[in-house]
C-alpha cells in the first residue's frame, strides 16, 4: 500500500515515520492521550502496536470506553497504518515481555516505545495501604522499566531508537490526594536519566513528558474549573498537545535530546 501523510486534528502531519513501528501503551479511550498519539503517528505513516487494558478504566469514575481500543485501531488503519492491538494487564510482571514479543512477532522490529499507560488512583497519607501502593508501582513504574528492557533487547541498532516515558506534575508541586499515583509516577521521572545514560551509546534516546492537566474526561465540574482558572492560555491541555511533543521526540530532529523531563503544561500555575 502506498502511504501518504494526512492531516490530523492538530494540522498537517510534519513528520514521516514510514517504515517505522511504535508501541504505544494506554491506548484504550478515544478521548485519551494514547489515542491522540496513535492517530498522529498513523497520519505520519508509522505502523503501530497499541496496548490497552480497559478493565482498569471500568473501575474508575470516568468509566470504560468499551469500543475504544477497536475504534482507535480502526481509525489508524483507515489512515493506512498496520496496527496490532494487544489487551494486557501490566500488573502482571510477565506482561511487558509478552507485549514486546507479540509486537516483534507481528512487525519484525519495534523502533520506539511510548509508555503512556498509567494506573490513576487517589489516596492520601491517611488512606493509602500497601496493596494499592504495590499495584500502582507495578503498573506505572515496574512495567515501564521492563518495557524499556524488552525494547532495548530487541533493538538491532538501526537509526531512530526512541523511548518516551510519561510522568505527572509531582516534581513541580504537591499532589497530596494522589499518593499512590505520585510515588509511582515520580519513579518514572527519576529513572529517565539513568535509562538514557545506559542506552545513549546505542543511539537510543530516552526522554520523559509531563503533559500537564489534559482534558481526557477524568475531572468533575469543580476540578475542571479549578484547573482552567490556573491555565494562563484559558484552556486545558488537549491530547494533541501531548502528541505533538511526542512525535517530535520520536523524530530524527530530536536525536540530540536525551535524558530530559519536559514539562509541557501550557503555563499551568499551581
Amino acid at each position: 500500500m502506498t502511504r501518504t501523510t494526512t492531516p490530523t486534528a492538530a494540522g498537517t502531519a510534519s513528520f514521516d515515520f514510514r517504515g517505522r513501528v511504535y508501541l504505544v501503551t494506554g491506548a484504550s479511550r478515544r478521548v485519551g492521550i494514547g489515542a491522540g498519539i496513535a492517530r498522529q503517528l498513523a497520519a505520519a505513516a508509522a505502523d503501530l502496536v497499541l496496548q490497552s487494558w480497559s478493565p482498569h478504566d471500568a473501575g474508575q469514575p470516568w468509566g470504560e470506553d468499551s469500543e475504544g481500543p477497536a475504534s482507535i485501531a480502526a481509525e489508524c488503519e483507515a489512515m493506512g497504518a498496520t496496527v496490532t492491538q494487544i489487551a494486557a494487564d501490566f500488573a502482571d510482571p510477565l506482561a511487558p515481555a509478552q507485549v514486546m514479543q507479540q509486537a516483534v512477532s507481528a512487525h519484525g522490529h519495534v523502533d520506539g516505545v511510548v509508555a503512556n499507560h498509567a494506573r490513576g488512583m487517589a489516596g492520601t497519607l491517611e488512606t493509602i495501604d500497601a496493596a494499592e501502593l504495590d499495584l500502582s508501582f507495578a503498573v506505572n513504574a515496574r512495567a515501564t522499566a521492563l518495557l524499556v528492557k524488552e525494547f532495548a533487547a530487541q533493538h538491532d541498532g538501526r537509526p531512530g531508537g526512541r523511548v518516551v516515558l510519561f510522568t505527572s506534575g509531582q516534581h513541580r508541586g504537591g499532589m497530596p490526594a494522589e499518593l499512590p499515583y505520585v510515588l509511582s509516577k515520580g519513579a518514572i521521572q527519576q529513572m529517565t536519566a539513568s535509562l538514557a545514560a545506559h542506552l545513549a551509546p546505542r543511539l537510543i534516546t530516552v526522554n520523559c513528558v509531563n503533559p500537564g492537566p489534559t482534558d481526557t474526561g477524568w475531572a468533575d465540574e469543580a476540578g475542571e474549573r479549578w484547573v482552567r482558572e490556573r491555565m494562563p492560555q484559558g484552556r486545558w491541555g488537549r491530547p494533541d498537545d501531548a502528541a505533538n511533543l511526542v512525535l517530535w521526540l520520536l523524530s530524527d530532529q530530536a536525536q540530540w535530546v536525551c535524558g530530559q523531563t519536559i514539562d509541557s503544561e501550557g503555563g499551568f500555575s499551581r
